[in-house]
């Protein structure tokens, strides 16, 4: 997927929400950032702007933005000041670059945008409910107000589209799965393929020649199997809901547990739902001390235990995610630790890599004391190559946006 592009063009990047806009702007040819923001609370009061230029400070302005066409033109705004804007006008945009969480089984890579790939997006809502429609909102601000530059979308599921149906299948009756496409989706699609390139690129090996686990590790965390350069397993599911223990989010529970409490606290199945999504995780297990890694990193070396448990709990997770990928590759050459806590917590990677001992994974303990940044940490000559790469899901994004208009 990672092609690189010659293309004397800028890229715009966006990842529209409910009520925030972020936005990057990344030279094609360079593959650097230009500039980057926040465009925070929309349609709420107290909105703001939050701004960078590259190589300058931020910059954060009160403004108001009552929806987001009107975010969108304060975005276009900041972008073309005079003093700290990196476009003189529209026209050096080349492509916009739309992250789309969902895209169900329709779409396997990047692709135009057009009234049909829209409607098939909306259909998309019932599984992403809370993302779709928010993405749709920006892709037609924008094209409103740009209409004569190509609009593509990348979606958080592409990369996952590879895997087999013994993965992506669940053991419950096929009829729902041929009636309402009920299966394993899996997301941060765009995280695992930048991740997994970058990892065989700097090993100086062909991603399509290893067998690769990503562990994109932040407060939404999933895992997954790269081999021969697809995705054959991944942890998250029909919702980001399933897999690792999160931040709020459960994990892997056994469904008789929503029955249970149902029936015990008298609860409704959407308030349920929003308790393993809002309230479980490292929160729960912490018994509502901090769904924040960083809390809760501090917490356990002062020992206490809710945050000893809570750590203790996630990184077991995580390892018996990594045996079970290695068993379905049969055998696994590298391990990639990335995204906020993969790429920032050296204690978090030692507990978890304490379980594997058995496949071949060995840290170098000193190696593996850095944060954010790329770094082989596992122990010289140990047979799994054990490495920390930051993720740069933008850049991907604007990769896939490139080539797509490059055409």
């Amino acid at each position: 997927m990672q092609e690189r592009v010659v293309l004397g063009m800028k890229i715009l990047v966006l990842n529209c929400g409910s009520s925030s806009l972020k936005f990057q702007v990344i030279d094609a040819e360079t593959e650097k950032r230009l500039a980057k923001g926040l465009c925070e609370r929309i349609g709420i009061a107290g909105s703001r702007v939050i701004y960078t230029k590259t190589g300058e400070d931020k910059k954060k302005m009160e403004v108001s933005m009552p929806n987001h066409k009107e975010a969108i033109l304060q975005m276009l705004k900041v972008l073309q000041d005079e003093k700290t804007g990196v476009i003189s006008e529209l026209s050096e945009i080349g492509a916009v670059g739309h992250r789309i969480v969902h895209g169900g089984e329709k779409f396997s890579k990047a692709t135009l945008i057009t009234s049909e790939v829209k409607a098939t997006i909306r259909e998309c809502s019932a599984l992403a409910p809370l993302h779709n429609p928010a993405n749709l909102i920006g892709v037609e601000a924008c094209q409103a107000l740009m209409p004569d530059i190509p609009m593509v979308a990348v979606f958080d599921t592409a990369f996952h589209q590879t895997m087999p149906e013994e993965a992506y299948l669940y053991g419950i009756p096929y009829s729902y799965y041929e009636k309402y496409r009920l299966r394993r989706y899996g997301f941060h699609g765009t995280s695992h393929d930048y991740v997994s390139e970058r990892a065989a690129e700097i090993l100086g090996k062909k991603r399509e020649d290893c067998k690769i686990i990503v562990c994109h590790l932040g407060n939404g965390a999933s895992v997954s199997a790269v081999k021969n350069g697809q995705c054959v397993d991944t942890s998250m599911g029909l919702t980001p809901l399933e897999g690792l223990v999160m931040g709020t989010r459960s994990g892997d529970i056994d469904p008789a547990v929503i029955e249970f409490i149902a029936h015990k606290e008298g609860r409704t199945i959407d308030e349920i739902m929003n308790i393993l999504n809002k309230e479980s995780g490292v929160l729960g297990l912490s018994d509502g001390f901090s769904p924040d890694f960083r809390d809760l990193e501090r917490a356990y070396f002062e020992g206490r235990p809710e945050a000893v448990r809570a750590i203790r709990t996630f990184a077991r997770r995580v390892a018996k995610y990594i045996g079970a990928y290695a068993a379905v590759m049969n055998g696994v050459d590298v391990l990639c630790f990335t995204a906020g806590v993969g790429e920032n917590s050296p204690i978090i990677r030692s507990l978890i890599c304490e379980y594997l001992g058995f496949l071949g994974v060995h840290l170098d303990e000193d190696k593996n004391g850095i944060y954010g940044q790329e770094e082989i940490i596992s122990a010289e000559n140990a047979p799994v190559t054990v490495m920390v790469v930051p993720t740069n899901e933008e850049l991907a994004i604007a990769r896939e946006t490139a080539r797509l208009v490059k055409g």
